[in-house]
């Protein structure tokens, strides 16, 4: 199997929801969610939402527990390391978000098995707030693509695998 590489969405396809969605709700903050949704670009409002749950007390522990109980398909696990045991290269593009990814990867324990993931930055900063940042700055360029949300082109990614 040398030479393969498998190309893994995250959100509805290594868990079966919206891993923004599953921890905005998990969280009960939904209804301020909704009421946002419609005033900014997707990656403004989880990094909005991030400020708001942090400023209410929500803490990174709270974020990574509502994300450990992310529903999986029971086969995904066993799907992912067996590819990997038969030397598949595994890699992950995604508009969920690194914390999100590595957080759930890590709890399934297959992050080692992919060796490389693409999905819009975050970090934990200074205060303990969760940052997210879009995978390219659509305010300054677009990538061009039709096909893709503005902040991240996966064709772009995809492409690079291929090429």
């Amino acid at each position: 199997m040398a030479g393969i590489v498998v190309v893994f969405d995250f959100d509805k396809t290594i868990i079966d929801r919206d891993s923004d969605n599953w921890v905005v709700d998990g969280l009960g903050f939904t209804d301020l969610f909704n009421q946002l949704l419609p005033t900014m670009p997707w990656n403004t409002l989880m990094d909005t939402m991030m400020k708001e749950m942090h400023a209410q007390g929500t803490t990174i522990d709270d974020i990574v527990e509502v994300l450990k109980r992310s529903p999986i398909h029971p086969r995904i696990v066993p799907a992912i390391k067996s590819a990997h045991a038969l030397g598949c290269e595994l890699r992950i593009v995604s508009d969920a978000n690194m914390f999100f990814i590595e957080t759930i990867l890590e709890h399934l324990g297959v992050k080692e098995c992919f060796s490389e993931l693409n999905s819009n930055p975050s970090f934990v900063d200074e205060e303990g707030r969760l940052r997210i940042f879009p995978y390219h700055d659509f305010t300054k360029t677009s990538h061009g693509c039709n096909l893709c949300p503005p902040n991240m082109c996966k064709v772009s990614n995809f492409n690079s695998i291929l090429f």
